[in-house]
């Protein structure tokens, strides 16, 4: 039998519709809907032939475990969210942009994090197998359809990801409270792979060994440090603007 998982909110379910509607097997919709979210999402799972199937809420609510699903779950193949690093770095055009996450065990933060990637164009988030999360129903909802655009890789060895990273020619970029360089005076604007840490923690010993260059965020307020999404995306910003304004020099 086929490997398979709930995502839900319009958001999700549309987005894996548009991104590969060939994994999802049926949608479920709240009965009781009738209004223009509803009818769009019908006729575009009618236009990719999906079917949908008209649900109360209390089944719903059990395919969801309770979550916030807006009146709409999906049920999608897990395979298809798969990826290989390889063939991810191969067809990139341009200056690569990878966000790799070392340890994330909040299902917020790690949707968060896909939203923040999607938003600055990341090719893929990296994350070890073990000690992290995944992709989950509530990763995906909170990530509001990224988690369907942005490869996810989980890799069994993240210190031997992160030296295959380096061979492709990649600058490896960790943030660190306690480094001496500042973001905003680092050069962003090659292929590079940002490193954060997890909630807490930040990186272990052995991530940041194989980190080319560390960084800190300069922090004006009082507050001692940022969410780890809050932080890549901060980042990526940087990185992004940087990319730009050499690009209209």
């Amino acid at each position: 039998m086929a490997d398979t998982r709930i995502v839900y909110g319009f958001h999700a379910v549309i987005s894996r519709l548009r991104q590969h509607a060939a994994g999802v097997q049926e949608i479920y919709l709240d009965g009781a809907r009738n209004d223009a979210r509803a009818q769009d999402l019908t006729r575009l799972a009618a236009g990719r032939g999906v079917r949908v199937m008209a649900v109360d809420a209390q089944r719903l609510d059990g395919l969801t475990g309770h979550a916030r699903h807006q009146g709409v779950a999906a049920r999608v193949l897990a395979a298809a969210a798969r990826h290989d690093l390889r063939e991810v770095l191969e067809d990139i055009s341009g200056p690569a942009l990878l966000l790799v996450l070392d340890g994330v065990q909040d299902p917020h933060n790690l949707g968060a994090c896909l939203r923040v990637a999607d938003a600055f164009g990341v090719h893929a988030v990296i994350a070890p197998k073990d000690r992290a999360v995944g992709i989950t129903p509530v990763v995906s909802k909170v990530a509001c359809g990224a988690a369907e655009t942005v490869p996810y890789i989980a890799v069994t060895n993240l210190a031997r990801t992160l030296r295959e990273i380096k061979d492709a020619g990649i600058w490896i970029m960790g943030t660190d409270e306690n480094a001496s360089a500042g973001l905003f005076d680092a050069k962003l604007t090659g292929a590079l792979a940002w490193v954060v840490g997890a909630e807490g923690e930040g990186m272990r010993r052995l991530t940041r060994e194989h980190c080319d260059e560390l960084v800190r965020i300069p922090m004006a307020g009082t507050v001692e440090s940022l969410n780890v999404a809050v932080a890549g995306g901060v980042c990526l910003a940087e990185t992004v603007r940087q990319r730009n304004a050499r690009k209209n020099s």
